[in-house]
């Protein structure tokens, strides 16, 4: 077997691991968001949680995700030095980073109540401010409700500052020493936490207080279950690293190594530039603060778009960053090109069905993840308009890091970057005028227009870049793929109308069997255009799929 073969079936079988990994964390994801809705609905603990974790999220995300700048830093250096080197470099890093963001815990810990005025600022309001706006009195006590609670979380969840350093950190090393299955599927520790301090809040709690108690107790459980979670997420990573020599608690203060110096020195452009997108998401949620119940919507419809697209995105970058990078000569752009045609056509073969399918059977599917307990028809009526306005953006949302992905391949982070934060701007003033026009759906709308306008503005530069593009050939498939995505999606619709016609939609069995026979048959109109297309992207997939199941049938 020749060298290229061996990268590229490790590549394959790192794709799957971290494939499959995703995927159950993502169903945890799903199933600890379910038990969140059934226990609070869109009330005040869950809305309270989402301004909360804004800023502790923000830095695990951007600190403790995979592909984040932590992660990428020790992976670059790591991967260069020898196997005895990496214990003390690790051990340095871990008490340079821990130490920092002691620091950063103690400030939000002591400025909590200002950062959260900050953060949500439509909860910061006076009584004299609330009558003189004409808000009723039930909806100023929500509010006020919601803000208290939301600064109890963010002093709970604080630590998470430390966390997310020290789990990126183990990102790093773990996948430096080839270890891919548990940081990827780590994150379900968090999920499997909440789900069990919901579950014991219930039993013990239940219905046994006031509503205003019940919401702030349970808004301390769900805060120390996330806390709880992250913790379980790095102790796991850190026994892991013990058993595999990568580094122990040891504090080392060997600042001046050069393997330190050569870490920060791609942790602190990458950290600036992965920022820039958690920024927007602080914007959307400045403007829902003055929407009573947004932010817990947004939650909602989020994670049921983020679990297929997480999925689906990983599947698709990990396999096809290594491809551009290897193409990145200029004497290789012919091929580039296809490669980027492929990934881009890839794209839209899988978000766009499945974003029409999103929009046209939106209440059907948030009844059937979220509806019971304290999820009431009316929190479904409240969160469908969102997740069909998130279904409208899938495309552009994962074809844009798509384009990102060509950039850093040809060693241009700077194009990305300058893009990134020329969409803060561009998002808040979207915001502003959409939320004016849409109400609360209009923050997603705002989101999905920026994706669009950015996912163009890197297709005109990487065209330009590559000295041309085929732009407009590739229109065409993308535009039929749409059309069949349109039919799919009425022919979803269609078949959920029928079916609700010959049996009532009462109980989760039925809602469930005729949602999942409307979602495969929208499927099966759109795989049926599609094959009719003679793409070649389509036979590519096809024939990937039944690999897959023949290896498994075997």
């Amino acid at each position: 077997m020749s060298e290229k073969q061996k990268r590229t079936r490790s590549l394959a079988g790192i794709a799957g691991i971290v494939a499959i990994a995703t995927l159950i964390s993502k169903v945890f994801g799903l199933v600890r968001q379910q038990a969140i809705a059934a226990a609070f609905g869109v009330g005040p603990a869950f809305d309270a949680y989402n301004y909360a974790y804004v800023i502790p999220g923000f830095l695990l995300i951007l600190l403790g995700g995979i592909n984040g700048p932590f992660h990428s830093a020790i992976v670059s250096v790591l991967a260069k030095r020898k196997a005895e080197e990496a214990a003390p470099l690790v051990e340095t890093i871990t008490t340079l980073v821990g130490s920092l963001l002691l620091i950063v815990t103690v400030i939000l810990v002591i400025f909590a109540d200002p950062l959260m005025s900050v953060v949500a600022p439509g909860l910061d309001i006076s009584a004299a401010e609330a009558a003189a706006e004409g808000i009723d009195p039930e909806k100023f006590q929500t509010l006020q409700l919601t803000q208290a609670i939301a600064i109890r979380q963010f002093r709970i969840m604080a630590p998470l500052a430390v966390l997310a350093g020290l789990i990126g950190i183990g990102f790093g090393t773990l996948n430096a020493a080839d270890q891919y299955w548990l940081p990827s599927i780590s994150p379900l520790f968090s999920s499997v936490a909440v789900i069990g301090a919901l579950g014991i809040f219930v039993v013990q709690v239940g219905s046994n207080v006031s509503l205003p108690q019940y919401a702030t107790i349970g808004g301390m459980v769900l805060a120390g279950g996330t806390l709880a979670g992250a913790l379980l997420q790095w102790l796991a990573q850190v026994f892991a690293q013990w058993r595999s020599g990568l580094g122990t608690l040891r504090l080392r203060f060997e600042f001046n190594r050069p393997g330190v110096k050569d870490v920060m020195k791609v942790m602190g452009p990458a950290t600036l530039s992965s920022g820039m997108l958690q920024i927007n998401v602080y914007t959307d949620l400045f403007f829902a603060s003055y929407i009573p119940q947004a932010a817990a919507a947004l939650g909602y419809a989020g994670l049921l778009v983020q679990t297929p697209l997480g999925i689906i995105s990983n599947m698709l970058l990990v396999p096809l960053l290594p491809v551009f990078s290897r193409l990145a000569d200029p004497q290789d752009w012919p091929e580039l090109k296809q490669r980027i045609r492929q990934g881009l056509i890839l794209t839209a073969l899988t978000m766009l069905p499945l974003g029409a399918l999103m929009i046209t059977l939106a209440v059907a599917i948030v009844r059937v993840v979220y509806e019971r307990g304290a999820f009431d028809p009316a929190a479904s009526a409240f969160v469908a308009p969102m997740l069909m306005a998130y279904g409208v953006g899938m495309f552009v949302y994962l074809g844009r890091d798509v384009l990102v992905r060509v950039f850093y391949a040809l060693g241009d982070g700077e194009t990305p970057f300058r893009v990134s934060v020329v969409n803060i701007f561009l998002n808040a003033l979207l915001d502003f005028l959409l939320v004016n026009a849409f109400g609360a759906p209009g923050l997603v709308l705002a989101t999905v227009g920026v994706n669009i306008i950015s996912m163009v503005t890197l297709l005109v530069l990487l065209h330009r870049k590559l000295h041309g593009l085929p732009l407009l050939a590739w229109s065409q498939p993308v535009a039929l793929l749409s059309g069949a995505s349109v039919l799919a999606g009425f022919a979803g619709w269609g078949i959920l109308h029928g079916c609700e016609q010959l049996i009532a939609p009462v109980g989760l069995p039925i809602q469930f069997v005729q949602l999942s026979v409307a979602g495969f048959g929208g499927l099966g109109v759109f795989a049926l255009c599609a094959t009719q297309l003679k793409l070649p992207e389509v036979d590519i997939f096809v024939e990937r799929v039944r690999q897959r199941f023949s290896r498994r049938s075997g």
